[in-house]
């Protein structure tokens, strides 16, 4: 087994020190240096860029940049997924966005994670849990967002939370840890709640 088999089915593997997975990660960040480059008016360079790096670029998705990740290839953007400035996502395995997803400045979503046995830690050795994110979810700025998390459908998400566990839908959650504040009626909104 690859380090790189080992990294998405979430076992220990090493990051550092593996040929295919340096490689792989240079070529990502080149790609988000030029697309971090761009005039902010080259929307067909950016979306092309995108589409090379990102493993699946739904219709009316925008990044705003400047943006990083570690692979792309993990990275899946739903429908009308809009992000705004400093976005950073550690993609060692998959992180899925609905659709009509919106990401506030300054927002990290980091599947990689270490062991907590230093010997272990010193090695490089770390591992990797997906991140989902359901549809119609607002993240709010400066949030962070932990390995194997899974955020449910029409979701806000406060700004400044930092989310360690997963996020029922239909709430609005904030804090740190992040955990749910207001239970959403039938037919009701988050973004309701916040006058948009």
């Amino acid at each position: 087994m690859t380090e790189k088999d080992k990294m998405l089915s979430g076992e220990l593997y090493d990051a550092n020190n593996d040929e295919a997975l340096l490689a792989e990660r240079a070529h990502a960040k080149e790609l988000c240096c030029d697309f971090n480059q761009l005039w902010p008016s080259d929307a067909a360079g950016q979306r092309a860029i995108l589409r090379e790096l990102l493993g699946e670029v739904g219709k009316g998705a925008c990044v705003t940049a400047p943006f990083w990740c570690d692979y792309g290839y993990n990275i899946e953007l739903g429908e009308n997924f809009f992000s705004n400035h400093n976005l950073v996502i550690l993609d060692g395995a998959k992180v899925t966005f609905g659709d009509n997803v919106f990401v506030a400045p300054n927002c990290g979503f980091y599947t990689a994670g270490h062991p907590i046995d230093a010997a272990l830690r010193r090695q490089g050795i770390e591992y990797a849990r997906p991140i989902r994110v359901g549809y119609d979810v607002w993240i709010g700025a400066g949030v962070h967002v932990m390995p194997g998390v899974t955020i449910g459908d029409n979701v806000v998400i406060g700004g400044g939370s930092v989310v360690v566990r997963d996020i029922p839908s239909n709430c609005v959650a904030v804090g740190n840890p992040c955990r749910p504040i207001r239970y959403l009626e039938v037919g009701e909104k988050a973004s309701d709640l916040l006058g948009c």
